[in-house]
């Protein structure tokens, strides 16, 4: 990072400091350890953040995803301040869990019945024993690259390289009942899945983790067949993907409908911690006390905060305006991806840069490759990670952000504007440009 930084962001390095005395490593996410040191964020409205040190940056983070309205949207705010005022725990059933979740249920297609948590990591988690008690069966099929939040069961075969584990304190015992399998390779999934005894396949339609890569159409259309002829069942992670690429999500957009459908980010607003876990009545049923009043028939599903009216009123507001308003918002956001996508396809072919773009809808990735991303494998092996790392610092030196040097993935939301998109694509000719001329990377 320049000296530029440095001198412009005191007030951030001083919080570094004290943060380091109280959390491991100084950050509350492993993610936000921004070498040398992250900013600290005073303040955000729609696309941009504010420091401490009162610099601005246009944010292609938005809260992990989350905030697909921009910062601080007038509804939502309302909303949070307005149930704060009446009551911001009860811990009793109250009117909001019902209008968030009737919202949901008309909006997914996958999902007849849902039930709330507090995070995508807990649906997954849930996700994973509903299908284990609705089939009998104990081992669940995920991807290479896959990002699935925390869960030990499913925290394998995340990130590059693939045999080493993704954390340290998971216990073999954990993993033993989890396959991995490669991601769009559609044929090799297919075997493996028939010659194995799975409960459930979980995937992402689109895998965020490793830069925005989409599945093909034919690969979630086969694995959606496998299912059907194993009885396996077909749970879609859509917790980036939920609400973003349309109302119903990944699933809708592809066409493929999952049994179970997993959502978090958007699901709760963007702005309070929220997830769901969704999907056929029978399969949901296992979690219905007055159909299974026996524990050991039933699914245990519970959390302290799961379905709070702060999360949920938030939520059915954020998700009611993303319904009502589809035929402006959805159309908005794909054509700014779009411009996003061509633009930095043009910024680095002009610049002499070999990279691949890939993404769809409002999630963009940056692949400076050899060849064009597919899965993790073809994203990892022949990455320029000097060339990652430059662009990340580059751009935030000149006031864009996304999350991390390590990867490159960008989303959009409806406070972008198309003269943010142009300064992005001229802000990566320009690094492009000074690459080739030896000035950075």
């Amino acid at each position: 990072m320049s000296q530029e930084y440095i001198s412009r962001t005191p007030r951030s390095r001083e919080l570094f400091e004290r943060a380091k005395q109280v959390y491991p490593g100084g950050v509350t996410y492993i993610i936000r350890n921004l070498p040398p040191y992250p900013f600290y964020v005073d303040h955000a409205r729609g696309s941009r953040l504010y420091d401490v040190d009162g610099n601005e940056y246009t944010d292609y983070w938005v809260g992990h995803g989350a905030l697909i309205l921009g910062h601080c949207y007038p509804p939502i705010v309302r909303a949070i301040q307005e149930q704060a005022e009446a009551g911001a725990h009860m811990g009793y059933s109250h009117p909001w869990e019902v209008e968030h979740a009737r919202q949901i249920v008309k909006m997914v297609p996958g999902v007849d019945i849902v039930r709330l948590t507090n995070s995508g990591t807990e649906a997954n988690v849930f996700a994973a024993r509903l299908a284990r008690a609705y089939t009998g069966r104990d081992r669940i099929a995920k991807f290479e690259g896959g990002w699935h939040g925390s869960y030990d069961a499913l925290h394998t075969g995340v990130s590059w390289p693939l045999e080493q584990p993704d954390s340290a304190g998971i216990t073999p015992g954990a993993q033993q009942d989890t396959l991995v399998l490669p991601f769009n390779d559609l044929e090799t999934a297919q075997r493996r899945l028939r010659d194995a005894t799975v409960a459930a396949v979980v995937v992402e339609p689109v895998q965020g983790g490793a830069g925005c890569i989409p599945a093909s159409t034919e690969f979630l259309s086969g694995l959606r067949q496998v299912c059907d002829e194993t009885g396996a069942l077909l749970i879609f992670d859509e917790v980036i993907t939920g609400f973003r690429l349309a109302p119903g999500g990944g699933q809708e957009l592809y066409g493929v409908t999952p049994d179970i459908t997993v959502m978090g980010k958007i699901v709760g607003g963007g702005s309070l911690p929220a997830g769901a876990v969704g999907g056929r009545l029978q399969v949901m049923g296992l979690m219905d006390p007055e159909r299974y009043p026996k524990k050991q028939e039933r699914v245990f599903h519970g959390g302290t905060y799961a379905g709070n009216p702060l999360a949920t009123r938030a939520g059915a507001v954020a998700l009611r305006e993303l319904d009502e308003r589809r035929e402006e918002i959805y159309p908005y956001l794909n054509r700014l991806g779009e411009r996003a996508r061509r633009g930095l396809v043009a910024a680095f072919e002009e610049g002499g840069v070999k990279a691949y773009i890939t993404g769809v809808g409002s999630l963009i990735g940056v692949h400076f490759t050899q060849e064009y991303p597919t899965d993790i494998r073809t994203a990892s092996r022949t990455r320029n990670r000097e060339l990652t790392a430059g662009l990340f610092s580059y751009l935030l030196e000149r006031g864009i952000v996304f999350i991390g040097p390590g990867s490159i993935h960008l989303m959009l939301s409806v406070a972008h504007t198309e003269e943010d998109i142009d300064r992005l694509v001229a802000e990566c000719r320009g690094f492009a440009q000074s690459v080739k001329s030896g000035g950075a990377g």
